[in-house]
């Protein structure tokens, strides 16, 4: 693993952390409505456990591509990383839209996710693909459940997970055609049991 690489990440990290990320990708536009009080908190709860999601996608992904052993998925998720930036980007400036903030325990969830990441590389390629497919499923059915639970008149929160629900998933279908093993069910189900901690934490802290 180049240097350079290392330099590259603790950069990506610094930016996830300190809330400097820039989307490349314009924000899902919706119309802006007045919320209660209950909804504003609402939306911002939700909000906040997808932004903690997207920290913890940034250190997968950088902890994946630094130790892939082939520069084909090592592409995969530098590339993935960078399109995730764009949530990242966005679940933060509709917190701030929100008055809401991040999760004070970010730093916490970002080596934790790194930690993963790095293991699920180090099994080897196919696994750290396989990896990639089975949380984005997982995320994908979390997003699908922020929908049904975000206020109906939040159209501008909806949009955005909405958008990132359909990224997730094309994100789990270019890991599974680059051959994505299927994990074991014990492991996907820790995994499960890790999200329901990590989500139901961040919704208050």
């Amino acid at each position: 693993m180049p240097l350079d690489d290392w330099i590259a990440a603790a950069d990506q990290t610094l930016r996830t952390l300190s809330g400097g990320s820039h989307a490349a990708r314009a924000h899902p536009s919706a119309e802006v409505a007045t919320l209660t009080a209950r909804e504003r908190r609402l939306s911002g709860a939700l909000i906040r456990v997808d932004h903690v999601g997207e920290v913890c996608a940034q250190a997968m992904y950088q902890a994946q591509a630094l130790a892939a052993r082939s520069p084909q998925v090592r592409q995969q998720m530098q590339r993935a990383a960078t399109e995730e930036v764009d949530h990242l980007a966005w679940t933060e400036r509709r917190l701030a839209e929100l008055g809401a903030r991040t999760s004070w325990l970010n730093p916490l969830w970002y080596a934790g996710a790194f930690g993963i990441g790095l293991a699920a590389a180090l099994a080897g390629d196919r696994w750290s693909l396989g990896f990639v497919l089975e949380t984005e499923r997982q995320v994908e059915q979390h997003l699908a459940g922020h929908l049904d639970r975000l206020p109906e008149a939040d159209a501008a929160s909806r949009a955005i997970v909405k958008q990132m629900k359909v990224d997730e998933a094309q994100h789990a279908e270019s890991a599974r055609a680059a051959g994505g093993a299927e994990l074991p069910a014990p492991i996907r189900l820790a995994m499960r049991l890790a999200a329901r901690v990590m989500t139901g934490t961040a919704y208050y802290v």
